[in-house]
């Protein structure tokens, strides 16, 4: 699914990571650590350059112990970037990060040369609860909906250690079709943008192989070992009938039952999930590369044949002077 959700602010919060970048030292990227793969925007990639990064999983105590520990890994492997995992309402956990960051950029700290970080992320990925939590108020505003953090702040969590929050940023166009699915499940994406109904089926089939015991559980399903062979509307059919979203005639309210999934999902309430591997968000993202090179060869064609057009039209009335 090939999502295009880029509100106004988004676009600001862009140019300001472009305009703090220029005095930005380590760049602190927030993941959903249930979607580690698709909650990375790859804008920020190229916005924030060489500069040294800091991966977070956050939400790990919702997201499947094993997949986070393969992720972390992937992460680490990467040149001038490290990765934990933690529980952004979590107090000890949260105080990891400063020490990940001068370990990052042991050149600075002091008076003289103060580390300055920049936090980023898409929304409604953990940033604000965070950042409440490492300073102990309510120092930014947080919330389940997309978008809550509209301008930039900065926090002072030592005296040579500057925190630069910025609003959550997706990216133009989400071209990584089982990323889209992902990101909208988790509700990083604003809710006029996607069908509901459409994306609680693409979660259920995410779901039912390696959680189908984690279904069964919550919706009272009988056949745990069957759970994997269902059709993926046939499942989220029989969630609405368990879950009583049921309308006159007997017949199952698809978008009742849509919501039930996405927000049992949404609040950890079904368990530890994670959505994906790194093998197979790696493989999305090759497929969906080679999908985008085919689109701009395509594209190329088309422009070329117009202009072969045009070259054949200038030639006849040439030769018709």
């Amino acid at each position: 699914m090939a999502i295009n959700w880029f509100p106004g602010h988004m676009n600001v919060t862009k140019k300001a990571i472009i305009e703090r970048m220029k005095e930005i030292d380590v760049v602190i990227e927030m993941l959903d650590a249930r979607l580690p793969g698709s909650s990375a925007n790859p804008m920020l990639a190229e916005l924030t350059g060489t500069r040294k990064k800091l991966k977070v999983l956050n939400k790990q105590d919702v997201a499947d112990a094993e997949r986070t520990t393969a992720w972390l890994a992937w992460y680490n492997a990467q040149p001038d970037t490290q990765a934990i995992a933690l529980d952004a309402s979590d107090t000890a956990p949260a105080q990891r990060l400063i020490k990940a960051c001068r370990e990052l950029a042991p050149n600075r700290g002091g008076m003289a040369k103060p580390l300055r970080v920049l936090i980023c992320g898409i929304p409604n990925v953990g940033k604000s609860t965070l950042m409440n939590t490492l300073v102990g108020k309510k120092a930014a505003k947080t919330g389940d909906e997309a978008g809550i953090t509209k301008i930039e702040q900065r926090i002072n969590l030592a005296n040579d250690f500057y925190l630069f929050d910025t609003p959550g940023m997706l990216w133009p166009k989400i071209t990584i079709e089982q990323g889209g699915y992902n990101l909208a499940a988790s509700g990083a994406v604003g809710r006029n943008a996607y069908d509901e109904e459409e994306v609680a089926l693409e979660l259920l089939a995410r779901l039912k192989g390696p959680y189908a015991a984690l279904l069964a559980a919550r919706y009272k399903l009988d056949d745990v070992a069957g759970i994997p062979t269902l059709h993926d509307d046939v499942l989220l059919t029989e969630i609405g009938r368990k879950r009583g979203a049921v309308m006159s005639g007997g017949r199952v309210n698809l978008q009742k039952a849509a919501e039930i999934v996405l927000n049992d999902f949404r609040s950890a309430i079904l368990g530890p999930i994670t959505l994906e591997t790194p093998e197979e968000f790696a493989q999305w993202a090759a497929v969906a590369e080679e999908a985008e090179a085919e689109r701009q060869r395509k594209k190329a064609a088309r422009l070329n044949k117009k202009g072969s057009g045009r070259r054949h039209d200038d030639d006849d009335i040439e030769q018709a002077d």
